[in-house]
Formats: structure tokens, sequence, C-alpha cells
């Protein structure tokens, strides 16, 4: 699986455990892709039969992403070795050394977040 597909799949996935579940046009903003790329990535996923869209609004024009059940699977196999590489790499480090690096990339992430909002703003 490609990877902009795994990443299209865990934010359909996210959105939906959030009962927030996305549109492509939503998706295209979260994952960095234009619309017409978006949909070029739905078509793959839709063939592949890890994602469905459905009209569940009320306004039927407004179509909305899920996954289907055997994607949790696979997006599990696909994730599942990095975890472990992941719990690895963090098990190297303390408890202390962990929360600093929490803040430190909290902070960061914010800072950013604030910057382009600013950008966006003018």
């Amino acid at each position: 699986m490609h990877g902009t597909d795994a990443v299209a799949i865990v934010e359909i996935i996210n959105a939906e455990e959030r009962d927030q579940p996305l549109t492509p046009a939503r998706l295209a903003e979260r994952i960095g892709l234009t619309t017409g790329a978006t949909s070029i990535l739905l078509n793959r996923l839709e063939q592949a039969g890890h994602v469905v869209r459905t009209r569940e609004h009320s306004d039927r024009r407004i179509v909305t992403l899920r996954s289907t059940p055997g994607i949790h699977a696979a997006a599990a196999d696909f994730y599942e070795p990095l975890g472990r590489l992941l719990d690895a790499v963090l098990s190297e480090y303390s408890p202390a050394d962990l929360g600093r690096i929490a803040s430190i990339t909290g902070r960061l992430r914010s800072t950013m977040h604030a910057y382009m909002s600013d950008v966006e703003s003018r």
C-alpha cells in the first residue's frame, strides 16, 4: 500500500472514531493533496475495497467517507511493525525524558499553529 493511501485511511478511521466522518474535501486538506489528487486516491481505495463514499447528510450532495471492516485489519498489519519499532526506541528513554519531549513538541506545535493562523488571517 502506498504511504499516502495509508495516511488517508488512518485519517478516515480516526475521524470515524471521533464521530466526525470526513468529506473528500476535508480529507484533501488533512493530507495535503489537491481535491483532484484526492479523488484519484479515493477511487483507488474504493476499488481496493478499503473505503466507501456514502450520502448520509440531509444535503445529499455531501459525500461522507467510511472505512470498510476489512481495512481495519489491513491498517493494523501495516502499522504494527512501525509501532514495535517506535516502542523499542521510546523504551530507551525515562518517563521524565518523555515528558520533556512531549512538552517541547507540544509547545513547538502550538507555536507553529499560531504562526500559520496568523499567516492565513493576513
